[in-house]
C-alpha cells in the first residue's frame, strides 16, 4: 500500500513548532520522505498481518487545529482518577491546556515540560534525544515525527524519585472530527531516579479521529520507570501507539497497558535490555465488544546477561471483535542467564469474536530460562454449572466469570488508584445494575 498522496502536501501546509537550530526541521523532512518511501503497512507485512490498516490509509485525516477548548474541570474529572494531587497535564485536540492542567512546580531538580517549552529551555536535550529510540523506520513513527506538534518531556535527575505520579490526559472533543493527532512523550530517567507515569487517551466526543502517540522511554542504571497506557477513545476513533524503552544496568522498566475503546487499535511495547540485571515487565488488559479490532505487539530484547523479562496480557473479546497478540522475546548471544516467561490468555465471550496470538522466542544463549504459552478458550462450563448450581442467575454468572478473568491481570498494577479506578470501569462493563 502507497502512502497517502496527500499527506506531503498536509505537511508543506501545517505549522511546525519553531526550533532555533535546524536540526528538527531536518529530523521532520526526513521523517515525511521515509513515510512517502515506505507507506503504510500492509498485512504483506509478518508484524500487520493480523491487522489492516486500510481503515487509517484510504481516508484523509488532517492535523488537529487548535480551536480553543470549551471544556471545564467538571468535563474531565471522570478521566482523572479522583486523584487531584497527582501532576496533571491536559491536552484536548493534541494541544496542551494550562488552565485544566494542574502542574504544580517540582521540588527537585526534575524537569517536566510540554514539547514547546522543551524547545526553549532545554533544545540540546531534545536535539540529542529525540527520535533516538524511535528512529522514523517504521510509517507510523515517521508519520508521528512529521507531524508531532505537542507533547511531554520529563527528565528525572540521577537518585532523584519523584512521589507523585505525572498523569498526561490526552482528550478530544467534537473538533477532533476527521482529524489527526500526533502526540509526543520523551521520559529520561538518570541513573537511580524514578517515575511514575499515566498516559490516558480519551473522549469527549471527538467522532472518527486519529491519534498516532510515540513514546521514547531512557531508564538509566539503576533507574525505574512504571509506565501505565489507559485507551479509552472513542468508537469510531483509531489508535496507533509506539513505546520503544531502553534499560541499563539494574533497571526496572514496569508498563501497563488498559485498552477498551477505538474502532481499531493498534499498541506496540518495545523494550531493550542493555544493562546486566535489569528486569521488564509488559502486561495489558484489552476488552472488546461489538466490532471493535485490537493489535498489541510487544518486543523484549535481551542484549546483557541476567535480566529478566515478564509478559502477561489478556484479552476479552465480545460480539464480533478481533484481538491480536504478537509478543517476541530475542536472547542475542551475549545475554546469557537470561530468564524470560511470556503468557496471553484470550477469552472469547462473544460467538462471531476471534483472537490471534503468536509468542515467540528467539534464542542464541544457551543458558537461558524462557518460556512463553498461549491460551484462547471459553467460560468454564463447570464453573458456570457450579455457579448455577447455588441459584446465580446465567446472566450474573456469565459476568462475574467474565470480571475475575479480567481482574486477575488487574492485580498487576502497583499503583492503587489507578487499579481500583480500572476494577470499576470493568465491573460497570461486565456486571451491569441489573445483574450487580
Amino acid at each position: 500500500m502507497s502512502a497517502h498522496p496527500n499527506y506531503r502536501e498536509l505537511f508543506e501546509n501545517v505549522s511546525h513548532p519553531s526550533a532555533a537550530k535546524d536540526w528538527l526541521p531536518k529530523l521532520k523532512i526526513a521523517a515525511i520522505e521515509h513515510f512517502e518511501a515506505v507507506g503504510f503497512p500492509t498485512t504483506r507485512d509478518e508484524d500487520w498481518h493480523f491487522t489492516s490498516v486500510s481503515p487509517i490509509a484510504e481516508r484523509t485525516f488532517r492535523p488537529a487545529r487548535s480551536s480553543g477548548t470549551t471544556l471545564t474541570g467538571d468535563d474531565i474529572s471522570q478521566f482523572t482518577y479522583g486523584q487531584k494531587d497527582w501532576h496533571l497535564l491536559v491536552f484536548v485536540n493534541g494541544r496542551y491546556e494550562p488552565a485544566l492542567s494542574s502542574f504544580a512546580e517540582l521540588d527537585v531538580d526534575a524537569q517536566v515540560m510540554t514539547f514547546g517549552e522543551a524547545l526553549k529551555e532545554a533544545p540540546e536535550l531534545l536535539a540529542e534525544r529525540l527520535g533516538t529510540l524511535a528512529p522514523a523506520t517504521q510509517a507510523f513513527t515517521a508519520l508521528n515525527t512529521a507531524f508531532m506538534a505537542d507533547g511531554v518531556v520529563i527528565r528525572v535527575p540521577k537518585d532523584v524519585a519523584l512521589e507523585t505520579p505525572i498523569h498526561i490526559l490526552y482528550l478530544t472533543d467534537a473538533h477532533a472530527n476527521n482529524a489527526s493527532l500526533h502526540p509526543r512523550t520523551l521520559v529520561i530517567a538518570e541513573r537511580g531516579a524514578q517515575v511514575t507515569l499515566v498516559e490516558t487517551f480519551a473522549t469527549l466526543g471527538g467522532g472518527a479521529y486519529f491519534t498516532n502517540h510515540v513514546a521514547e522511554v531512557v531508564v538509566g542504571d539503576n533507574a525505574r520507570v512504571d509506565h501505565y497506557k489507559v485507551q479509552r477513545e472513542g468508537g469510531d476513533a483509531f489508535h496507533v501507539g509506539t513505546t520503544q524503552a531502553t534499560q541499563g544496568r539494574d533497571s526496572i522498566y514496569h508498563a501497563f497497558s488498559f485498552a477498551t475503546g477505538a474502532q481499531l487499535s493498534r499498541t506496540n511495547v518495545y523494550s531493550k535490555l542493555l544493562g546486566p540485571n535489569a528486569e521488564v515487565r509488559l502486561n495489558g488488559l484489552y476488552a472488546l465488544e461489538e466490532a471493535q479490532h485490537a493489535d498489541h505487539q510487544t518486543f523484549v530484547e535481551h542484549i546483557a546477561p541476567a535480566c529478566s523479562s515478564r509478559e502477561v496480557y489478556k484479552g476479552i473479546l465480545d460480539g464480533t471483535s478481533h484481538g491480536v497478540f504478537n509478543g517476541k522475546v530475542y536472547v542475542d548471544p551475549q545475554a546469557q542467564q537470561t530468564d524470560g516467561k511470556q503468557t496471553n490468555h484470550a477469552l472469547l465471550i462473544g460467538d462471531g469474536a476471534r483472537v490471534d496470538t503468536k509468542p515467540q522466542l528467539e534464542i542464541f544463549a544457551d543458558d537461558v530460562k524462557c518460556t512463553h504459552g498461549a491460551t484462547v478458550g471459553r467460560l468454564d462450563e463447570m464453573a458456570q454449572f457450579y455457579m448455577k448450581s447455588r441459584g446465580i442467575g446465567a446472566d450474573r454468572t456469565r459476568a462475574l466469570l467474565t470480571y475475575a478473568f479480567a481482574a486477575e491481570v488487574l492485580e498487576l498494577i502497583e499503583l492503587e488508584p489507578l487499579k481500583v479506578a480500572l476494577e470499576g470501569l470493568l465491573f460497570e462493563r461486565f456486571i451491569p445494575p441489573e445483574t450487580a
